[in-house]
């Protein structure tokens, strides 16, 4: 049975957030039903969430993890897959642990089989929801589209810093550029918040000072790495040098890129499109949809993009304050779009 949350002492600060994802992003009808996954955690959260959909008037199912199985997940309960099935959206709100990427492929294909319209708030927090899910989202994708079309048309990008980074990507045609703007369709679930554009890129050249974040598990361990900035030299696509004066980070990181063939290899190329991310908060969702760019080694999307090699891996690095050029066109000043 579904676990319905009381919402009659929601945090009202949490509320703008909730009602930008049901309403703006998922675009969540009367008539269509909804189910949210949520954890302990971040229970305060899905409370919000569901009184959203409640104004809205939805049947709405909510299930709280550790009320279903224990943590971590080996799978994802079947009465929250079994009842996943029957909606037209979801929520997947809840922090990871250790091991249980399994539990979300399990999820994440009942929503691709269904054409589900799936918000993933993957680790959110307080903060993400006062913060990145406060945008204007039909403003944002209306950003996403004007810069998607510009990339679209570009063979070469060119992104500098004050930092250090000096980075060239090489961009085919054959490899599709994809928009999760936060506005989010049956055809593609996207993280919430939303607020990017990305491809994987044919070949990139250069050095990426990565003085923001990086992502998978390194993120919640490292936060804000602005202090002890990792640079990265890369040519011909792959990881040929790496700088850290904190030496765990670096070796961290070093193993992470050399877990499989292509671990060390440039997978996404991506730019931050969400303007209500205007300064890093040490947490990867958020912080790779900030105005910029960044990339990520090993897995390229290649169910979307069209690449033709794959990884078992995928770590996100991003950077501050991007120049950003599309074939000798300046679109973005430090940090900041001039489109």
């Amino acid at each position: 049975m579904p676990d319905r949350l009381a919402t009659d002492a929601t945090d009202p600060e949490l509320l703008p957030g909730a009602r930008n994802a049901i309403r703006d992003c998922l675009r969540l009808q009367p008539s269509e039903r909804i189910t949210i996954i949520t954890d302990e955690a971040t229970k305060e959260i899905a409370a919000a969430l569901q009184r959203e959909v409640e104004e809205v008037g939805s049947e709405c199912a909510t299930f709280v993890l550790e009320r279903h199985a224990p943590r971590p997940l080996e799978e994802m309960p079947r009465v929250v897959l079994d009842d996943l099935a029957k909606s037209q959206v979801s929520i997947f709100c809840a922090i990871t642990q250790t091991g249980e990427l399994g539990s979300r492929i399990q999820m994440t294909t009942v929503v691709n089989a269904h054409k589900i319209r799936h918000g993933h708030m993957v680790n959110v927090n307080r903060q993400i929801m006062l913060e990145g899910m406060r945008a204007d989202f039909v403003a944002v994708d209306a950003l996403s589209q004007r810069v998607i079309e510009r990339a679209r048309q570009a063979k070469k990008v060119v992104c500098r810093t004050a930092s250090g980074t000096e980075f060239e990507a090489d961009l085919s045609p054959d490899l599709r550029w994809v928009k999760t703007s936060g506005i989010i369709s049956p055809e593609k679930w996207g993280n919430l918040p939303g607020g990017e554009i990305f491809t994987s890129p044919h070949n990139t050249n250069g050095v990426f000072v990565v003085d923001g974040v990086v992502g998978d598990y390194l993120c919640q361990k490292y936060g804000d790495i602005q202090g002890t900035p990792l640079t990265i030299e890369v040519e011909h696509n792959r990881i040929r040098a790496l700088h850290c004066e904190n030496d765990e980070l670096l070796n961290e990181f070093r193993a992470y890129t050399s877990t499989d063939e292509n671990s060390n290899r440039v997978g996404e190329f991506a730019i931050g499109t969400n303007t209500a991310c205007t300064h890093v908060i040490g947490h990867i969702l958020q912080d790779e949809k900030i105005p910029g760019i960044h990339i990520a080694f090993g897995h390229p999307y290649a169910e979307h993009t069209g690449q033709t090699w794959l990884s078992t891996t995928h770590i996100d690095c991003v950077g501050r304050d991007f120049d950003i050029w599309f074939d000798g066109e300046q679109i973005m000043g430090r940090g900041k779009f001039l489109v």
